[in-house]
Formats: structure tokens, sequence, C-alpha cells
């Protein structure tokens, strides 16, 4: 957590990953994120992963350090107080994140009535206006078929969410370049993000789609194989896994060195007429190279290859479980000063991470944990809103706001 963004206000209406992830990604850079949800939680408040005590860990996880208010928006008097939270006056304020439909209550236009500087910020699934997750995104894009290996009878998928993830950040960056625009102009901004933008952009920022466009071709499905450069999984003498590459003349040289291998690779190499100190050179000849480190990492546990390739220089990684990361891997651990340990409620002590960022000028703050649902409804109807303690007392009892159980 920092303190960059301090006096920053964004209100939040969303859902699932993007959204939710874009305003975590504020409230850890210090922007005070406030999310509205129906009274007993939206459609992501249960989902799984869960707790033993029932919470949902997935909504934890994205919804650190925000505030959440309780509100029955069916109702004209609780869609009212999210309205007037949205267009609050002043420069901090005025800013609006939602994947929910911008319609009725909820049209920028509309809001716009009440804060013509207004920010909205809306990730959607297609620009066309359709209905789309990262699973439908995903398969429409090309990766599932270079997933897997060539002989696999269907495409495979990959279980992250990566354009969820690079969506949420997109907005978020989108966010903060519309506020400092009304900073220099005064205007407020609609801006749209959709998942299906993000991924084709980015399918084309690799090269993708140029690939298939001029070449004629689609990238071909190798397995944990890196497309034009070695890389391969390997078993260790004591029934791990590692991904161990080489993308750039000297890690080549490196790997080659680690195995005592030099001039066999350089024999290989020169048979075939290629470079050995060249990352497209041993993906040419990456089956030969790859029996030379398959033999070498077989007879060998874990901890000596580690040793032995951290030694040589050599770019490599262990295939872990989520346990075995918590087990064995620093970087998962308080020694990484991105994560803590937080008492989270119900749930008790549990590793979360903060801001990935590290401005090493400034001073990290504690990490903030996920709200109760509607754990902040009185203070921000009253701080925000001035609302009095009777006023605030009667919304409850027509069941317009709820606070935590």
């Amino acid at each position: 957590m920092y303190d960059l963004l301090r006096g920053m206000i964004v209100i939040e209406g969303a859902a699932f990953i993007a959204a939710p992830l874009c305003g975590m990604t504020l409230a850890q850079l210090g922007a005070q994120v406030i999310r509205f949800d129906m009274i007993g939680g939206g459609p992501d408040f249960r989902r799984w992963p869960l707790a033993r005590s029932g919470d949902s860990l997935y909504w934890m996880g994205l919804n650190k350090g925000k505030k959440s208010i309780a509100v029955d928006i069916r109702k004209p008097e609780g869609r009212d107080l999210i309205t007037r939270l949205i267009t609050l006056p002043g420069p901090d304020r005025g800013m609006f994140l939602t994947n929910f439909p911008m319609r009725g209550w909820l049209a920028h236009e509309a809001l716009c009535n009440l804060r013509a500087d207004l920010i909205t910020a809306q990730i959607t699934g297609s620009p066309d206006g359709r209905t789309a997750v990262d699973y439908t995104i995903n398969c429409a894009v090309g990766i599932p078929y270079s997933t897997g290996t060539a002989t696999a009878e269907r495409p495979v998928n990959n279980m992250l969410p990566a354009w969820d993830i690079s969506t949420g950040l997109t907005a978020a960056t989108g966010i903060l370049a519309a506020e400092r625009n009304r900073r220099n102009t005064g205007k407020g901004q609609l801006l749209t993000v959709a998942l299906s933008d993000v991924a084709m952009a980015m399918t084309g920022n690799l090269g993708l789609l140029a690939e298939a466009e001029l070449n004629g071709q689609n990238r071909p499905a190798l397995g944990n194989d890196i497309y034009g450069a070695f890389g391969r999984d390997f078993a260790t003498g004591d029934g791990r896994r590692v991904m161990i590459t080489a993308f750039t003349a000297k890690q080549c040289l490196a790997l080659a060195k680690a195995i005592d291998a030099v001039d066999t690779v350089a024999q290989l190499a020169r048979r075939a007429g290629l470079d050995p100190a060249t990352s497209e050179g041993l993906f040419q000849i990456r089956d030969d190279v790859a029996k030379l480190v398959a033999q070498w990492c077989e007879a060998r546990p874990l901890a000596q290859i580690a040793e032995q390739l951290d030694a040589a220089g050599v770019c490599w990684g262990p295939y872990q479980t989520y346990r075995q990361m918590l087990a064995e891997d620093t970087r998962c651990t308080t020694r990484n000063a991105m994560f803590e340990t937080i008492d989270q409620g119900k749930i008790g002590p549990m590793l979360v991470p903060g801001s990935p960022l590290s401005f090493h000028d400034l001073e990290r703050l504690p990490v903030s944990g996920a709200p109760v649902l509607g754990e902040h409804t009185d203070e921000i109807l009253a701080d925000m809103l001035a609302l009095t303690g009777v006023e605030i007392g009667r919304l409850h009892d027509r069941g317009i706001v709820d606070g935590p159980p």
C-alpha cells in the first residue's frame, strides 16, 4: 500500500475480476475506493474458492483496501444514494468505475446531468456490446490453438484469466489518464475498455496477428517449448520438474557450460548449419539439446540443479504447486516486502499481497484487508452524504441500506 493517490475517491460498482482488480490497484496506491453492493452481496460475493468459514477468498482477494456500502439499488432511494456518491463535487471526486450495464440511472449522460465533468470508466466484453468474459475471449484469439501439443484433439484453455487481469490494469491506467486530463482541461470523460479489445490488441502487439497475416501461418502448439528460443520442462532426479530456458547468446553459453556440453552442443549446431550461440539456433536443434539437458537433470536432485544453474547464470524456474510456493519459495513469504500476514475477520490470519509496485523512496503502508460487506455503510452516509444518525437509522429500518451483521 502507498499513499500516492491520497485524496482521490473512486466509486466502484462491479463484479468478478477486471473492474474489481482495477479498483484494488488504485486502492493499493492510496485512492479511497468505495465499493457498493446489493444487500446480501452481488453475483461474485460467494464465488469459489471459499474459506472454511464459507467466505469467498476470491472476493476477499480482489477487494483489499476498499470501503464497502450495502444498498438496495432496486429501490429509488437506494439508487439516489449511489448517484449522489458518484457525483459528489470536488476535484478528487466524481470518478465512477463499473462493469455493469450503463442504462437508466447509471447511464453516463444521466450522471453528467448532476456532474458535468464526471469520469466514468466502464469495462465491457466486446466493443459491439456483446456479453463476454475472459473464457469466451481467450478462445477467440488463437491462444488455445497454440497451447498444449500439436497432437491434441481439442484446443487447450489457459486457466489464468489473462485478459481480465490485463483489462483491469489497463482501465486503472485509463482512469489516471482521464483524471490528469480533467485537471488540465476541466473536462470529464466516458472511458470504455473492452476485454476483446485488450486481448486482440495484445495478440497484435506480440506479432501473432502479423505472423498469420504476412506469413500465412498460425503459431504451432509446442507444449512447454518456447517458440523461437530454447525452453522446455525437465524431470529432476527426485521427482520434481523444472523449466529451463535460453533466450540470449549469453544464456545459451551458460546452459551449455552448466551441463558440461559446450563442445557437444557446438557439434550438433554445426551439423545443422546453425549458430549454437543463438536462441534461434538452439530452437532448431532443441530436441537434441533437450536430450542432453534431460540426462543431466535426471541425474540430480532439485537442490543440486538449482545450485548449479544459478552458479552458471542459467534462466530457469521450478514447477511448484500453490502449497509448494508457500512452503518453499521465499518470494511468496513475508520476507518479500509485498506480502503481509493479516487477520481477515472470520477467515483468520492469512498471507496477502500488497501492490507489486516498489517505489524505493516511499515507505510501504500496511496492507489493508477486504471489508466486511456493508462495513462502512454508516460512515459513508454520514461523512460523505452528511446524513444524520436519525436519517441513517430510517434507511436501515426501511431496508434501503445495511451494515455488517
